[in-house]
C-alpha cells in the first residue's frame, strides 16, 4: 500500500486527512463472515433465561471473582485478567495455561456449556508473561511506517497468546494523541490520522487472521472509541491531568481528526471495540448513544461487540459516593448502587454490549436483570448485546460441538523464541529515528578501542519496555528473561576489540575514544503518566555532560514513550537516536548505531523544542519551528 503524500509531509493537508477518513468510512461495514451464524444465534438465545443473557454481558477480572463456581452459577460469558492480575501459580506461560483452562471447564458445566471469552492487555506482544518476547510500543512502530511487519509482530502476538490459552487482547490501540503529556501517547502510532487509519487495521489483520476462525487468531479490540488523545488539560495538572477528560471539538473534528483507524478496523473484521473513559463535550462516551450506536454500529456497520473500560460504567453520572467502598474503584469511594443503576441503564441503552468490572459484578448482574424487568432496558438490548457476543465466539469456532479451545500446544514451543525475537529486533530497528549526527560520528560501523557507556537507561530492560510489561504501569530493572539490553547489545558487539565501561552518571570516562548516554523516563502507563514537564531528568543531563566535558564525542539515545523536551543536551551531543520504547530486543537500537541496519525511521510526533509548543491541537496541523517536525528522520549516505 502506498502512503498518501500528504504522509510524510511535515506541513499536512487537513483537507487530505479528511477525505482519506471519509473515504475509509465510505467502505467500511464488517465483514459478512462475522454475521454467517445468525440464524443459529438465534436459536441460542430463544432458549437463553434472561439470567444467562445478563451472564454473557459481564465480564469480570479474575482477581475479583469470588469462587470460581460463580463462573458456571452465573453463566459469565468472559472474564479479563487486568493489567496486574497474574495467576497465583506464578507468571509463566505454564501457569498461564492452566489457569485459563481451569475457568474455562467451568464455563462449560453452565447449562448452555457457553465458554468463556477471554481477554488480556497484549498491547505489544504477550507482554503479562515471563518470557515473552515485547515489541516496541505502538509510538514507535508509526515511525517505521510498515504495516506488513506492524501486521507480522501481531500474527506473533496472536501465537503467543493463544498458546497459553487466551483468544482475546485488547489491542490495538488507535487513538489519535495530539498531547504528548498524556501518559497513553505512546500507545497511539501517531499524531497523524493518516498514518493510525494506515497501522491500526494491519494489527487487526496479524491478530484475527482471514476470519477469526483460525487455531492461531485472537479477537482484536479496536479502542478507545473515540477522541482519548484529544481530551482537554485539566487545570492543575498532575496525574490523570489528561486521562479520562473530556475533548471538545465539533462532530466534524471528531471525525477528521479522532476517527482514524475505525472504519479500516471495522472492514478488517475488528471483533470488538472499547468505548473510551473519556468524554465528548461533557458526555461520556460509554453512554453515548449517537457514537456507540447511531455512528459506530448503524453508519459504519460494525457487528461485533462492544466492550467497556475498566470500570467505566460506574463514571455515566456525578453521584455521591460510598465511602467505605474498596479504594480500588475510584479515588472517591464507590458510586452508590442506586447511582450505579442508573450507569448501567445509561450504558447499556447506549449500546454497550459486554461490560468490565471488578468486585461488583454480581451487583451489575442483579441490577440489570431488574432493569429489564421494570421495562427500562428493553429485552431487544439484551438480545442485540447477545447476539453479537456469540457472533464473536460463533467466528471463532468456539460454538462448534467439539470446539478447540485450549491452550495450543503445537504453538507454545514457539513462545518467546529466537525467530520471533529476530522480528522484534527488526521492529526496533525500523522504528529507531536518528536526529542529529555531526562529523559523520553515525554509523559506528567499528567500535573504537574504548567505549563509556552511560545514562538511566543503559542497561535497564524494564525502561526498555515501559509500561504494560509485567504489571500495569511496568517497572524498572530487568523484567523477564531473554531480553537484551542496550548495554549488553553494545559489549556483544564490541567482543574482545574494545573495552566497554559503564556508569550510570557518566563517571570514570576519561580517556574513552566514544561515549554513549542513553536517556529517557521511566515505565508508566494510563494516568500515572500523565506528566507536564517532560525535560530530562538532571541526572540524565549530568551525564551527557560530564562525556562532553571529558572531551568525547557523545551519542545520545532517548528511550521514552514521547518527544522529550532535550534541553542543552540537543547542542551538546554528536548524534541523537529516538529510540521510544523499543521492548526486550535492545540489540535493534545498536543496529542502527553501528550500521548493520539502515536508519529509515520517521517522526510519528513532532518533537518540540519546550514544553510551550505543546500541545499540538485540534485545529493546527504543525507546530512552529519545532526541534525536529513530523515526518523528520536522517539516513545514512
Amino acid at each position: 500500500m502506498k502512503f498518501p503524500p500528504f504522509v510524510f509531509s511535515t506541513q499536512r493537508n487537513v483537507l487530505g486527512i479528511v477525505l482519506v477518513i471519509l473515504g475509509h468510512a465510505a467502505m467500511a461495514a464488517s465483514p459478512a463472515w462475522l454475521t454467517a451464524n445468525d440464524d443459529k444465534i438465534k436459536a441460542i438465545v430463544e432458549k437463553m433465561t434472561l439470567a444467562e443473557k445478563v451472564g454473557q454481558v459481564t465480564q469480570p477480572d479474575s482477581g475479583s471473582v469470588e469462587d470460581l463456581d460463580d463462573i458456571t452459577t452465573l453463566a459469565l460469558g468472559s472474564m479479563l485478567s487486568g493489567g496486574s492480575s497474574d495467576p497465583e501459580s506464578g507468571n509463566k506461560l505454564s501457569d498461564w495455561a492452566e489457569f485459563y483452562t481451569e475457568r474455562q471447564k467451568r464455563a462449560l458445566k453452565s447449562r448452555l456449556g457457553i465458554p468463556l471469552i477471554y481477554g488480556v492487555d497484549a498491547v505489544h506482544g504477550h507482554n503479562n508473561l515471563l518470557g515473552a518476547v515485547v515489541f516496541p510500543h505502538n509510538i514507535g512502530l508509526g515511525c517505521a511506517r510498515n504495516p506488513q511487519l506492524v501486521e507480522e509482530i501481531a500474527r506473533i502476538t496472536a501465537r503467543e497468546v493463544r498458546a497459553s490459552g487466551i483468544q482475546w487482547t485488547f489491542a490495538p490501540s488507535v487513538g489519535v494523541p495530539r498531547d504528548i503529556r498524556w501518559g497513553r501517547a505512546y500507545e497511539g502510532f501517531s499524531e497523524d490520522p493518516a498514518v493510525v487509519a494506515l497501522l491500526g487495521p494491519a494489527v487487526v489483520r496479524g491478530l484475527q487472521g482471514a476470519d477469526l476462525s483460525g487455531k492461531e487468531s485472537v479477537a482484536a479490540c479496536a479502542k478507545h472509541f473515540i477522541g482519548d488523545g484529544g481530551t482537554e488539560f485539566k487545570p492543575g495538572g498532575g496525574e490523570g491531568m489528561l486521562d479520562q477528560g473530556d475533548v471538545r471539538v465539533d462532530e466534524a473534528t471528531l471525525r477528521a481528526i479522532h476517527l482514524g483507524a475505525y472504519p479500516g478496523a471495522i472492514k478488517a473484521g475488528v471483533a470488538t471495540i472499547m468505548p473510551s473513559y473519556s468524554s465528548w463535550n461533557g458526555v461520556k462516551c460509554s453512554g453515548n448513544k449517537q457514537l456507540l450506536t447511531d455512528i459506530l454500529k448503524n453508519e459504519l456497520g460494525f457487528e461485533g461487540f462492544l466492550i467497556s473500560d475498566y470500570n467505566a460504567t460506574d463514571q455515566l453520572v456525578s453521584p455521591e459516593t460510598d465511602e467505605s467502598a474498596p479504594e480500588s474503584n475510584n479515588a472517591a469511594g464507590q458510586v452508590r448502587s442506586a447511582d450505579y443503576k442508573k450507569c448501567i441503564e445509561i450504558s447499556i441503552n447506549a449500546g454497550m454490549d459486554m461490560v468490565m468490572l471488578t468486585d461488583r459484578y454480581k451487583e451489575f448482574i442483579t441490577m440489570l436483570e431488574e432493569l429489564v424487568e421494570e421495562g427500562k432496558v428493553p429485552m431487544a438490548r439484551i438480545d442485540d448485546a447477545v447476539t453479537r457476543i456469540l457472533r464473536v465466539k460463533f467466528a471463532m469456532g468456539m460454538m462448534e460441538a467439539e470446539p478447540d479451545l485450549w491452550p495450543n500446544k503445537e504453538l507454545q514451543p514457539e513462545f518467546g523464541s529466537e525467530a520471533h525475537r529476530k522480528v522484534a529486533r527488526q521492529a526496533v530497528a525500523e522504528s529507531v529515528v536518528l536526529l542529529k549526527t555531526e562529523n559523520a560520528l553515525l554509523p559506528v560501523k567499528k567500535l573504537p578501542r574504548r567505549v563509556h557507556v552511560a545514562g538511566s537507561g543503559a542497561d535497564d530492560l524494564g525502561m526498555q519496555c515501559g509500561g504494560w510489561t509485567l504489571g500495569w504501569q511496568g517497572d524498572r530493572g530487568d523484567l523477564t528473561p531473554g531480553g537484551t539490553t542496550i548495554l549488553d547489545a553494545i559489549k556483544e558487539v564490541a567482543g574482545n576489540t574494545s573495552e566497554v565501561n559503564f556508569t550510570a552518571d557518566g563517571s570514570k570516562c576519561e580517556g574513552a575514544d566514544l561515549g554513549i548516554v542513553v536517556v529517557g523516563e521511566g515505565p508508566y502507563a494510563e494516568m500515572k503518566g500523565d506528566r507536564y514537564d517532560l525535560a530530562l531528568s538532571a541526572e540524565d543531563s549530568a551525564a551527557v555532560a560530564a562525556l562532553k566535558a571529558a572531551g568525547l564525542p557523545v551519542v545520545v539515545i532517548v528511550l521514552s514513550g514521547r518527544p522529550m523536551i532535550l534541553g542543552d543536551v540537543a547542542e551538546q551531543a554528536d548524534a541523537i537516536l529516538a529510540a521510544w520504547l523499543p521492548g526486550t530486543e535492545g540489540a535493534g537500537v545498536v543496529d542502527v548505531l553501528t550500521g548493520a541496519a539502515p536508519a529509515t525511521g520517521k517522526l510519528s510526533f513532532a518533537w518540540p523544542r519546550s514544553i510551550d509548543q505543546v500541545p499540538l491541537g485540534h485545529q493546527r496541523e504543525t507546530m512552529e519551528n519545532p526541534l525536529y517536525p513530523f515526518g523528520f528522520g536522517l539516513g545514512y549516505e
